[in-house]
């Protein structure tokens, strides 16, 4: 349980104060190609590379520390994601929510986001099934056949004109003081390679600020079996 937290890193860089806004609060029904942040609170205990991640950022009200695609079809809503438990994979929203389940059963904060011109949506969702089985990117650096979270997503929202939706910005790894947690330095060593402090990269809570994508008024737990499921043994 919560092993699929360990899907990303932070940045340096900061969010510039932008504050994207719901555009049409009326449009509740997810759409392939919509964006999922998971956040937790700031003050949560989490263990092994999530941990250091946290560490490495600090606290805040809520810490973003996930961002997979959602896909819709006949047989209800799927999730199109890298984590270390999956690798690159796509499966139901209930795997998902068992998978971020919290230690004392509730589920993160789950926000969803679309594109602003999502007329492109199917296609990049296409562009992100290309890369199904495809393994978790333990040294957060491109073009190494394998991926993490945010990066997936990176590499997948890319037009027909090889331009990016979104951007990338410096890495960081550090912890406040500018001190390397053990984590990664052990992580790395085991990897053979340097930590990649300061290399190009993405992460959640830069890219939900990004100004290609608004959030939308979708509560994903109405399109949960096991959501509904608990309501109604919780309301026994």
């Amino acid at each position: 349980m919560f092993a699929a937290l360990a899907v990303l890193v932070f940045l340096a860089a900061g969010c510039g104060g932008r504050k994207n806004t719901v555009a049409d609060a009326s449009d509740n029904t997810v759409k392939p190609g919509d964006l999922l942040f998971v956040a937790i609170p700031g003050d949560y205990v989490l263990d092994g590379i999530s941990e250091a991640i946290a560490q490495s950022t600090g606290s805040g009200e809520l810490n973003f520390i996930h961002t997979a695609i959602l896909d819709v079809d006949s047989a209800g809503v799927w999730v199109l994601d890298a984590t270390i438990k999956h690798g690159v994979n796509r499966h139901p929203l209930d795997t998902f929510l068992v998978d971020f389940t919290l230690k004392d059963g509730t589920y993160p904060e789950l926000e969803v986001w679309r594109l602003n011109d999502d007329s492109l949506a199917k296609e990049y969702v296409g562009n992100a099934s290309a890369h199904i089985g495809l393994p978790y990117d333990f040294t957060f650096l491109p073009d190494n056949g394998s991926y993490y979270c945010t990066e997936l997503v990176y590499d997948s929202y890319v037009t027909p004109e090889g331009e990016h939706l979104f951007s990338t910005a410096p890495m960081n790894f550090a912890l406040p003081d500018g001190t390397m947690p053990v984590y990664w330095e052990q992580l790395f060593a085991k990897l053979g390679r340097d930590i990649p402090q300061g290399e190009p990269g993405t992460n959640p809570q830069t890219m939900r600020d990004a100004p290609a994508i608004h959030k939308v008024d979708v509560n994903l737990l109405d399109y949960s079996y096991l959501s509904a499921n608990k309501s109604e043994t919780t309301n026994k």
